[in-house]
């Protein structure tokens, strides 16, 4: 839920408030008890994630991977020195 902050015309009363983006905004001054209690337009907020994990381990791209195992030779050719594979 978001934090809005909220300002008394009146008192000058400052508060930040955690709400539902579908609840109506508060009218009334909790602390002179006037209907002049308004949100406030504010640049801070914003979009925050918080924790580990967001991008470095969930989103990342991975490194690429490193030259592959050359595969282990099936013939019995290579127990006599002359694996085909050792090209």
């Amino acid at each position: 839920m978001p934090t809005y902050q909220y300002r008394c015309k009146t008192c000058g009363n400052e508060l930040e408030i955690v709400q539902k983006m579908s609840a109506d905004s508060l009218t009334i001054c909790p602390k002179c008890e006037k209907e002049t209690f308004e949100r406030v337009i504010t640049a801070e907020g914003g979009f925050v994630l918080k924790g580990s994990g967001f991008y470095k381990t969930d989103y990342a791209k991975s490194k690429p991977a490193s030259a592959p195992a050359a595969p282990p030779c099936a013939t019995a050719a290579c127990s006599g020195g002359s694996c085909p594979m050792a090209k």
